[in-house]
């Protein structure tokens, strides 16, 4: 690939992954340079956007340098020198993994998998991004690190539980970030804060130390600003572990490939039915005003768009006893000290407790409730639907909630994204657009299994419509310093 000119130092902030690899590669710039750049940001947004946990400034420094040295004497990898992010429930060797909770955490004396392989591609690993107490609340938010914010809007949340990995690429902090989707974690964050997420194949990316992480609903997804992006990092990504429980068959051809062929002619059904909810919900009138935008764009790019929704059914049977029942596997292997959990935690590890009878039920019923909601792929190709219900909520929207009231605040406004984590499909998260406060929302591209070349295919094809990545957010730290062009 020819080097792209390179962009002034304001702008290598957004020029994206394979931007900024090429642009290392041909000598242009420095990955220490890059890693500096990306460090100062970080600091100068972190008062404001508290999206990381843990910054890596020395060890960053240090492998930046590795990666000059690498370059100079000839080796190429796909990401060598580039800075990245990563969410604070993967492990990197010598930091701890707290998954936002408080306490003493010892540091893990290995990498994960997904650090090894961002390893393997030369990315230099920054940090680790903010997450809510085990992942289990939409909003990043909580008494071990602080509420994150939004960078198109600082009174609001960029939503979770990958929220930090969010904010950190919206911010132009780093040019991409893994988070994790257990219920719409990757997609909703992303959605809330303009970005293209990716939940792929349960699978597709191992999520070793954990072989089947909250009972098979928890996968690995990316967080970029492009899907050219993405796809390049699930190609970079994508395998398994030898003791993975999960296992998908590889692709048929390379994501970037897939991403950069046109989709081809597809049945689209428009689904804005809200799937099984025990909590009182209703789409918000701007989020579907704008899913309907998008609809309309997609007709106009030939596809055949008709309203249609999948039979949900009772699919929570599966999801609720897998989802409170992950909760307590986690805390109980790694959490000393659980008095310093949140009492709506430790109330629901109680409950999945109580729960754990069904758990082989729940886990049984996973496959009539794949050939229930596939009959929509009898007549539909992907199905479109909103991610959210309702746009960015505002920082501290469950605090000093208890555990039903936070949950009608969690499920009234991301009701839509979780069955994909019951069936493990995949599905992507693209920009609708912004609300008439600014705020982003987002809709869903949603496949059968292992459909991921397809729905980055037609993500493509409409990024090459809507040019998402030209708009940047608006945000200032509070000396008055931009740290969002």
């Amino acid at each position: 690939m020819d080097a792209p000119a390179r962009p002034q130092q304001d702008e290598l902030a957004y020029a994206g992954l394979q931007t900024l690899a090429a642009l290392v590669a041909a000598g242009d710039v420095s990955s220490r340079e890059l890693t500096e750049l990306s460090l100062g940001r970080i600091e100068t947004a972190q008062p404001t956007l508290n999206a990381f946990r843990c910054v890596r400034a020395e060890a960053a420094l240090h492998e930046a340098d590795e990666a000059d040295r690498r370059r100079a004497a000839g080796e190429s990898l796909p990401l060598l020198g580039v800075p990245f992010a990563i969410k604070d429930d993967m492990d990197i060797a010598g930091e701890a993994t707290p998954f936002g909770c408080s306490g003493t955490f010892d540091p893990r004396g290995e990498d994960g998998e997904v650090t090894r392989r961002l390893r393997a591609a030369g990315a230099v690993i920054v940090g680790k991004t903010t997450t809510p107490e085990l992942g289990q609340w939409p909003f990043t938010e909580g008494p071990a690190f602080g509420a994150t914010r939004n960078p198109w809007s600082t009174d609001h949340t960029p939503g979770g539980s990958s929220g930090g990995s969010a904010a950190a690429v919206a911010a132009g902090l780093v040019p991409g970030a893994v988070g994790s989707d257990g219920a719409g974690s990757v997609r909703i964050p992303a959605a809330w804060t303009h970005l293209v997420g990716v939940k792929p194949q349960r699978g597709r990316i191992s999520t070793w130390p954990d072989p089947d992480p909250f009972n098979g609903l928890t996968c690995i997804g990316t967080l970029t600003r492009t899907v050219d992006d993405a796809a390049l990092l699930l190609d970079l990504l994508s395998g398994s572990h030898d003791d993975d429980v999960h296992r998908p068959p590889p692709p048929t051809e390379s994501f970037l490939r897939a991403a950069r062929r046109a989709p081809g002619r597809l049945r689209i059904a428009l689904s804005l039915r809200i799937p099984f909810s025990a909590a009182p919900t209703r789409l918000d009138a701007a989020v579907r005003a704008r899913v309907l935008r998008l609809a309309g764009v997609l007709a106009g790019l030939g596809h055949d768009v008709e309203i249609a929704d999948p039979v949900y059914g009772l699919v929570g049977a599966s999801f609720i006893p897998r989802a409170m029942g992950g909760l307590g596997d986690w805390a109980g292997r790694h959490v000393a000290e659980p008095q310093h959990l949140d009492a709506r935690t430790r109330h629901a590890i109680a409950v999945g407790r109580r729960l754990r009878p069904l758990l082989g039920a729940a886990r049984a019923l996973e496959r009539p409730f794949a050939r229930q909601v596939g009959r929509v792929f009898r007549r539909f190709d992907v199905v479109l639907a909103p991610t959210t219900a309702q746009p960015p909520r505002p920082i501290g929207s469950i605090d000093g909630l208890g555990n039903w009231d936070t949950d009608k605040v969690m499920v009234g406004a991301c009701p839509y994204a979780w069955p994909w984590n019951v069936l493990g499909w995949p599905s992507v998260n693209v920009p609708a657009g912004l609300t008439d406060d600014g705020l982003p929302v987002g809709a869903q591209l949603m496949g059968p299994a292992n459909s991921e070349p397809r729905l980055l295919s037609l993500a493509a094809q409409l990024e090459a419509e809507e040019d998402w990545a030209a708009r940047r957010p608006p945000v200032t730290s509070p000396n008055g310093a931009r740290v969002a062009a």
